[in-house]
C-alpha cells in the first residue's frame, strides 16, 4: 500500500499557490513540490491530490492507495463524490477519473499536525515562484 500525504498552500499576499506531495512507499520517501500558480487554497488542495494520482499513476501503477489530506473540504468531495461548487466539479471529475485506475484509491482526513511535510513542501513551491518574481 502507497501512503501519499498531499497539502495545498496559498500565500494571500501575492496571490500564489503550491501543492505538496509526501510518499511512502516500499521503504522509501518521495517527496514533491509543485508551484500551481494563481489558484485559492482550497483549489491548491484539489490540485496536489490531482498532481499526487498523476506521480503514482507513473510510479505505483495497480497499487493500493492511501491518500491522506489536512483539508476537510477535499475530503468530504472526494468521499461524497460529489459538490455543488462549480469550480470544484471539474477537479473532482479529474480525480475520480484517475482514482479509478486503481485497484483501490480511498482519502482520509488528518490533522495538520500529522501532514506537516506536505505542507512544508507546499510552502516551499510558493517560496519558488515568489523567487522568480
Amino acid at each position: 500500500m502507497i501512503e501519499v500525504y498531499t497539502d495545498g498552500a496559498s500565500n494571500v499576499n501575492t496571490g500564489l499557490s503550491g501543492a505538496g506531495i509526501f510518499i511512502k512507499a516500499n521503504s522509501k520517501t518521495y517527496e514533491y513540490s509543485l508551484p500551481l500558480g494563481k489558484v485559492s487554497n482550497h483549489e491548491a488542495e484539489f490540485q496536489a491530490v490531482i498532481k499526487a494520482l498523476e506521480i503514482c499513476e507513473e510510479l505505483f501503477p495497480n497499487e493500493i492507495l492511501s491518500f491522506r489530506s489536512d483539508s476537510q473540504v477535499v475530503v468530504d468531495v472526494i468521499e461524497k463524490t460529489f459538490t455543488k461548487n462549480k469550480t470544484y466539479e471539474p477537479l473532482l471529475t479529474v480525480i475520480l477519473e484517475k482514482a479509478s485506475s486503481f485497484p483501490y484509491f480511498f482519502m482520509k482526513w488528518i490533522p495538520s499536525s500529522e501532514n506537516i511535510h506536505a505542507d512544508k513542501l507546499a510552502k516551499q513551491a510558493i517560496y519558488a515562484q515568489q523567487k522568480k518574481e
